[in-house]
């Protein structure tokens, strides 16, 4: 295995709670050593794709197509319910939601809440960007509605996955645990948080505040295959 290998591999972690579901591919991608990241966020952006890429292509998503989220912090949710092109930013978004095979959800974060959400039932997904003011707002029960909406999706069938973000004492606002307040307050009964700080483990993650906004960005993957 080479270095380039043997680093994005380290960087790729997976979360119990979603690993054992049949019919779902996930990931959450940390730092990837040897990229220089120590920049704005459309270079540190541009540096990381071909990892990125790697990535996607190592879970067996690279022909599919990838659908990532403008992410405005605000709490508009995009339904993707038809084919997309090969890459696809839906504008004015901070979520995701499909019952589409053939599409991958992309969520990029640096302190902020990637959150997944499984209908393992109704076989749909989701993926959320939710900082604070996307938790202000209230965007992953938002999401939850959506998925009701449109897929038929019970909340109580949901499993819902919170990723790696900044909590304090190194952020004023503890947004997960509102996460998870708020999902469980929408009916949602299987909720988890990694309960990982992205502020504290700088050699696996990258963190805006931590690292005064020169820095790359995760990327949080879900599809169902």
């Amino acid at each position: 295995m080479s270095a380039r290998a043997a680093g994005l591999q380290s960087a790729l972690e997976f979360f119990p709670a979603l690993q054992g579901l049949a019919g779902v591919r996930h990931a959450f991608l940390g730092r990837i050593p040897g990229i220089d990241v120590a920049t704005d966020r459309a270079q540190a952006l541009a540096r990381l794709d071909a990892a990125h890429r790697a990535a996607r292509a190592q879970l067996g998503l690279g022909e599919r197509s990838f659908a990532t989220a403008e992410q405005v912090h605000g709490n508009e949710i995009a339904v993707l319910d038809h084919s997309l092109g090969a890459n696809y930013c839906c504008a004015g978004t901070d979520g995701l939601i499909t019952s589409q095979r053939g599409v991958s959800l992309g969520i990029y974060v640096a302190d902020c809440c990637a959150v997944f959400l499984v209908d393992p039932v109704r076989h749909a997904i989701g993926l959320v960007h939710s900082g604070k003011k996307g938790t202000e707002w209230a965007i992953a029960p938002r999401a939850i509605a959506k998925m009701q909406e449109y897929f038929g999706s019970a909340p109580g069938d949901l499993i819902v996955q919170l990723s790696p973000c900044i909590r304090p004492p190194h952020y004023e606002v503890d947004f997960a645990r509102e996460i998870v307040r708020q999902v469980r307050a929408s009916g949602v009964q299987q909720v988890h948080d990694s309960g990982l700080c992205t502020a504290c483990d700088l050699f696996r993650y990258y963190s805006y505040r931590a690292e005064k906004g020169r820095t790359g960005r995760m990327l949080a993957l879900l599809a169902l295959s």
